[in-house]
């Protein structure tokens, strides 16, 4: 199969090359911690390199994981893909092997990650700095001053704010840095970062890759020669993905295409209801015609995503109580997944910043972020429409 002729959904089911003695039409669970060798020398011809083949689970040499990163590079149009035990170990091993020197990180991020880049790392000695996305005039200095990487969400989290992957790419190639790219609530079915210039692209897999929110892992995708500085660190680290895990993942990408299709088409239908409701004060997501950033969406995604913010009229309180009213709508802190979701970021994911900083980034308590599900559109504006009268 050539995979640049192929479509995303085509290649979800298709693109692994491993196969099954069995007949089996993917590839099963290999539980198994370590393999054997009829010979020292076949062995070593694996462990120096000469041969792929399985060896140790730790390593990542898994028939299970082998299918399931080569499923994962074909969706991203990628060379090549690393599966992590989390998307958070995914993008701590990148920022050990790639960001050494200095990372910048511009505009809004999960909250883990933000902690980890401006509390962990700074540890180690590795110099972090974040930047809003409208202080992109910093970015040459910082890199001019010597950070070798840039990384950022977009969509952002939570306030769906976009930011310009191809002009950012052409500002980081050009003082010789590489470009991250999280492209977690996008998915590759919605954004292709690499296409636009990015270097890497990292994934919280436990979210729409997964999508039934059943497993927890991560992805990294890239050029290869880029990719294998990342391999000691996830294998020394011990943030292998377990092959039962890999396996589930596998699953779920057979259905990534339909699922995020259908999640695109009801977050538009839920956002225009919620814009036109009078106890709502703002709306924020791609796909509405007077999102600031719905140009750079039309240009830079195939599809406006599943997330979704609204913004209630009046305080925390007030979004408090809508959130613990809803019915359909699991009060959650996660993505991505069948069900949908409904989380208020100043007690969840960006709990963990002072008040200031939430308001700096425009995060505001009267915010709920909701993950639209594979429910009927009509009944979940139906539940919002209840919780919010």
């Amino acid at each position: 199969m050539n995979p640049n002729k192929s479509g995303l959904a085509t290649l979800a089911i298709h693109a692994s090359s491993q196969s099954d003695a069995h007949g089996s039409p993917h590839v099963p669970i290999y539980n198994t911690t370590t393999f054997s060798f009829a010979s020292t020398a076949d062995l070593l011809d694996v462990v120096d390199g000469r041969k792929a083949g399985s060896l140790y689970t730790r390593y990542g040499l898994n028939p299970s994981i082998f299918a399931l990163e080569e499923t994962l590079a074909a969706i991203e149009g990628a060379e090549h893909a690393w599966a992590f035990c989390s998307g958070m170990a995914a993008e701590t091993a990148l920022f050990l092997a790639h960001g050494r020197e200095g990372i910048v990180c511009i505009g809004d991020a999960y909250g883990g990650t933000l902690e980890l880049l401006s509390a962990q790392l700074p540890l180690l000695g590795i110099k972090t700095h974040c930047i809003l996305a409208n202080e992109l005039e910093k970015l040459d200095g910082l890199l001019a001053d010597g950070a070798r990487l840039v990384f950022f969400e977009t969509p952002t989290n939570p306030t769906l704010e976009l930011i310009d992957i191809a002009a950012v790419a052409a500002i980081a190639h050009r003082h010789g840095a590489r470009l991250a790219i999280d492209n977690t609530f996008a998915s590759p079915v919605n954004q292709r970062p690499l296409e636009l210039g990015a270097d890497f692209v990292v994934h919280s897999a436990t979210k729409y890759l997964g999508g039934h929110s059943d497993i927890t892992a991560g992805a990294l995708m890239g050029a290869k020669d880029l990719l294998l500085p990342v391999w000691n660190w996830r294998k020394n680290l011990g943030s292998m993905i377990a092959p039962e895990v890999a396996s589930l993942l596998a699953r779920s990408l057979r259905t990534l295409d339909v699922r995020v299709r259908r999640q695109n088409a009801t977050a538009q239908a839920v956002a225009e209801a919620m814009r036109r409701h009078p106890r709502i004060g703002r709306v924020l997501y791609p796909g509405l015609p007077d999102f600031p950033g719905h140009a750079l969406a039309c240009r830079q995604m195939r599809g406006f995503g599943g997330m979704l913010t609204i913004e209630v009229a009046g305080d925390g309180a007030a979004a408090t109580r809508v959130a613990d009213r809803l019915r359909l709508f699991a009060l959650a802190p996660s993505l991505g997944g069948a069900e949908s979701l409904v989380t208020q970021p100043c007690t969840t994911t960006h709990h963990g910043l002072a008040p200031e900083e939430r308001a700096r980034r425009g995060i505001s308590d009267a915010m709920l972020r909701l993950s639209i599900g594979l429910e009927d559109a009509v009944d979940l504006i139906a539940d919002l429409e209840q919780a919010l009268a």
